[in-house]
């Protein structure tokens, strides 16, 4: 069974991507096989990571790997391989579920989309890109579906080409990440020239491996730190979180599966799977790369979660709250909590894909508003929307106890507090736990609670396809705290191989009621300063944001995202223009001047050699044949077979002759 399953591991990716192939050969008209095909397609792969799933539980630490030849060069052979182990299996589930409900949830959002097809053409695509992504056991491989993930992202993000901004964004998204995978492509060479291979693991000489990383000596720091900027650029952190919040310009479906299941999970997943070439010679836990990838985590949540307390559009502050959340992992695994981060990065997949849905849901009811100051009373006239998406709210504060957030961020906090090098990555953090729930309270103020606004004088529920994909997505937010509590932590133990038991004593664990106690001041405040969002006081308009109202400074710094958009357009891409002018005039009068230039040079040559050629050499060369041809013609006079007159001629001669040798005697 076991070795079925691994020789069939491929078809995991390949039944969305035969799904995808399929669908768009068929023509617009046949939008009801292309949702069959597309929602067969991901239960094939769901089924199938399922099947993969059960050998991972029969063994602590399993690990099995299928390596083989690509192609030959020379002397030297090219492997990519598949792998699966606790992290890929429990990453195949989450990713093939959660994209299944997105699926479903699309029929019913899509469905007066004149591309229909296509667009699950493409959302087959990115499911069967980032599942290959997650199997594979060899560097190449991986980034080969790494590049599948990006470019599914570009078609998807741009669906609506004809929008500017969604082209716009399609554009910036692809750009910014291949900024990253840039360093990613260098790094995974170097990984290669030091130690001759790119899998992962290979009998023990693969590049994850003892042997293999034992040759990478002090390259192992700069290998690490290249290898991490493709997971900066794919996972939105800073500095090229840009494009993440712009992605938003896509379908809500599309946001959906980005910020939960596809996308962004993979550069929290690439450094998890890389994890021991981080760790090497590390020294209490702690390496150079591992302590860049602390304070970019840290900056990165701390600096999104501000941002997303002043967003107006209601996807664009589930945006900054992924961005945050993926800091919050990265923080997660530089500290050493490789289990936690994953177990949250799991969690967060369900419980993000419920809100970007519910978000999508709202945005439906409202007739295409995104704008939460226009909301409001919304619990009465979307009850189904109103409770799934609390109990994603709930689970992204970190709510303990009930909901699946609060037990991983409550094992992330723990991770980042036994870190040795230094205490203000968790002082931090708790100040994000805070903000977190402060953003996400604001939020389902202005769109659930309060008087109906503009956008809700005709709100509606959204239909059945739409609103059970949000149950089901909740229903698992709410159940995955199952094998995240401290009491029973099986999921930790999965993922590290190391023995559960169950203790309730550790459900009562000072972390647990620091959370609870953050996350209650974040909800607290946020009542307090957005009770009476949305409606007229004497002394403040109801468009106007309170926060806005007591510190219009600080809340414009916030909103136009600290203005970290608009520094790059004054910096790089300022200077990206000024040297696509400066080439362009290059080209256009020094370059083309210069080969116009040679160009005259050249013709005038040609001119020149032309006039010598026709003046001079033809000239003497056509007098000369003539010269030779008259004096052929006077000689040819002297023959003309007559005997007398050569006799006359030999007579003359003679004269001739006499009258020298006369002469000279």
């Amino acid at each position: 069974m076991n070795s079925w399953v691994l020789t069939c591991l491929w078809l995991i990716p390949a039944a969305p991507f035969a799904a995808s192939l399929i669908i768009l050969s068929l023509s617009k008209a046949r939008r009801k096989s292309a949702v069959a095909l597309a929602i067969i397609g991901e239960v094939l792969a769901l089924a199938l990571s399922i099947l993969a799933f059960m050998p991972t539980l029969q063994a602590t630490g399993f690990r099995a790997v299928q390596n083989f030849n690509w192609f030959t060069f020379g002397e030297h052979t090219l492997r990519l391989g598949f792998l699966l182990d606790p992290l890929a299996a429990a990453m195949l589930v989450m990713i093939a579920l959660v994209g299944l409900c997105i699926f479903v949830f699309s029929v019913g959002y899509m469905a007066d989309d004149k591309n229909f097809t296509r667009f699950f053409a493409y959302l087959s695509f990115f499911s069967g890109a980032m599942l290959g992504l997650v199997i594979a056991n060899s560097l190449l491989l991986l980034f080969i579906f790494w590049e599948l993930v990006g470019l599914a992202s570009y078609l998807l993000i741009g669906f609506w080409i004809e929008k500017p901004s969604a082209a716009a964004a399609a554009k910036k998204a692809f750009i910014t990440t291949r900024i990253g995978d840039m360093g990613f492509f260098l790094g995974m060479l170097w990984l290669y020239d030091c130690s001759g291979t790119l899998l992962f693991y290979d009998s023990g000489n693969g590049c994850l491996e003892s042997a293999g990383l034992a040759m990478l000596g002090a390259s192992a720091t700069f290998i690490a730190l290249l290898i991490f900027c493709g997971a900066v650029g794919k996972s939105g952190q800073f500095p090229l979180h840009v494009w993440l919040p712009d992605a938003m310009e896509g379908p809500t479906p599309v946001s959906a599966l980005i910020h939960a299941a596809t996308m962004v999970a993979a550069g929290v997943f690439l450094v998890a799977r890389v994890y021991p070439l981080f760790s090497v010679d590390a020294i209490n836990g702690v390496t150079p790369s591992l302590t860049v990838v602390v304070w970019i985590g840290v900056t990165t949540a701390l600096m999104a979660a501000l941002i997303a307390i002043a967003q107006e559009d209601i996807k664009r502050i589930l945006a900054y709250s992924t961005v945050s959340q993926l800091g919050l992992m990265m923080v997660s695994l530089g500290v050493g909590g490789v289990a936690a981060g994953i177990m949250h990065l799991l969690a967060h997949g369900f419980f993000k894909a419920l809100l970007f849905l519910g978000a999508g849901s709202v945005i439906h009811g409202c007739h295409g508003e995104q704008d939460i100051r226009k909301m409001g009373g919304l619990r009465r006239l979307m009850p189904v929307t109103f409770m799934t998406y609390a109990i994603g709210m709930l689970a992204l504060s970190g709510v303990p106890f009930s909901f699946s957030g609060g037990w991983t961020k409550e094992e992330i906090l723990h991770a980042t507090a036994q870190w040795p090098k230094s205490q203000a990555p968790y002082y931090l953090l708790l100040a994000g736990v805070v903000l977190t729930a402060l953003y996400m309270t604001r939020q389902m103020i202005y769109v659930f609670f309060g008087n109906g606004r503009s956008a809700s004088e005709r709100a509606h529920e959204s239909p059945r396809v739409m609103t059970m994909p949000l149950i089901v997505l909740a229903l698992c937010t709410i159940f995955f705290s199952v094998v995240l509590t401290s009491a029973w932590p099986w999921l930790h133990g999965y993922l590290t191989g190391e023995p559960v038991h169950i203790e309730i004593t550790r459900l009562v664990q000072p972390m647990l009621f620091v959370s609870l106690a953050l996350v209650s001041a974040g909800v607290v405040i946020g009542v307090w300063m957005y009770r009476k969002a949305g409606v007229q006081d004497r002394d403040r308009p109801a468009e106007i944001d309170p926060l806005e109202y007591a510190q219009p400074g600080v809340f414009e710094f916030l909103a136009n995202k600290m203005w970290i958009d608009d520094l790059y357009d004054h910096t790089v891409i300022a200077f990206s223009w000024m040297a696509a002018r400066l080439s362009d005039w290059m080209d256009r009068y020094f370059w083309d001047g210069l080969v116009r230039g040679f160009g005259g040079v050249g013709q005038l040559f040609g001119i020149l050699t032309a006039s010598v050629d026709e003046r001079g050499i033809n000239a003497g060369v056509d007098e000369t044949t003539a010269g030779a041809r008259g004096l052929g013609r006077l000689m040819s006079g002297a023959h003309s077979g007559q005997i007398q007159t050569y006799l006359g001629a030999v007579a003359i001669g003679m004269l001739a002759l006499l009258l020298l040798y006369a002469w000279l005697a």
